[in-house]
């Protein structure tokens, strides 16, 4: 005879800094005793945790990986719980955190104000920790963009009705968070423009960070500017500046960072 064997309480999904230490729940009930082992899911392959045969597996979040526990009877029964995933930032470390953290939804990652063509894709990113891990929700101009929850915005081709101002909502049960407000506008093609007046492309980016990794003297200069005479204030510079600072220096390089 067996009965079966009911998930009382399911794993949660979280989004941690490295570092950061908390247990994964799993409780379950049926009619005779129960057994219970842990296992892990990291670039596709799935192994089982020694001795993690408890119904909190603690956890000191090192790397992003999924997780699901197994809950088997004397009769050989066996149920799966729910795969969670274990998000973890490695450029964040905890002294980001409130001091008091409850797992409430916390910004690392705003979105950036942009200028794109029309008929051109459109992609907004943002990033939020938190214990659940938190869910998202765009918004244009103050109205629920009902298909963007998730933390990147994609719109295939842009129209000039796309423009606007965007922000995102980060929530969990413990409560909410907001981005930053930018503006997007979506226009016809201009001609180019002398200066920096446009944003860095993505190969542009790369291509800076790949004179840094050939770099004989290893030194890297970082320039973050936070303030601008006619232009509001940003907050993304001073994350890229620390995360930048952060990936060099594991890289051998001495950093001499600035902002403003």
């Amino acid at each position: 005879f067996s009965a079966a064997i009911v998930i009382t309480e399911q794993p949660i999904s979280v989004s941690v800094p490295v570092g950061y230490s908390f247990a994964l729940r799993c409780r379950a009930e049926a009619c005779t005793s129960l057994q219970y082992q842990w296992f892990c899911q990291h670039q596709s392959v799935c192994c089982q945790i020694p001795g993690a045969t408890e119904q909190d597996l603690l956890i000191t979040a090192q790397q992003t990986q999924l997780y699901t526990c197994r809950i088997n009877d004397i009769y050989k029964n066996a149920v799966f719980s729910n795969w969670v995933k274990v998000e973890v930032h490695q450029c964040i470390g905890r002294g980001l955190l409130p001091q008091l953290w409850r797992g409430e939804p916390v910004i690392i990652l705003n979105p950036i104000e942009q200028k794109v063509e029309v008929g051109k894709p459109l992609q907004l990113q943002c990033a939020a920790m938190g214990v659940p891990a938190p869910s998202f929700q765009w918004y244009r101009n103050g109205n629920v963009l009902e298909h963007q929850k998730k933390k990147k915005l994609w719109i295939n081709h842009a129209k000039v009705s796309d423009s606007g101002t965007y922000l995102c909502c980060a929530s969990n049960s413990h409560g909410e968070h907001w981005t930053n407000a930018v503006d997007i506008h979506v226009g016809e093609p201009s001609q180019p423009t002398s200066g920096f007046n446009t944003l860095i492309p993505a190969e542009h980016l790369q291509f800076c960070c790949l004179v840094f990794l050939l770099a004989t003297d290893k030194i890297a200069l970082l320039v973050g500017n936070n303030h601008y005479q006619h232009h509001p204030n940003l907050m993304a510079p001073v994350t890229d500046v620390f995360e930048l600072s952060l990936l060099l220096k594991q890289l051998g390089f001495q950093v001499v960072s600035l902002l403003d």
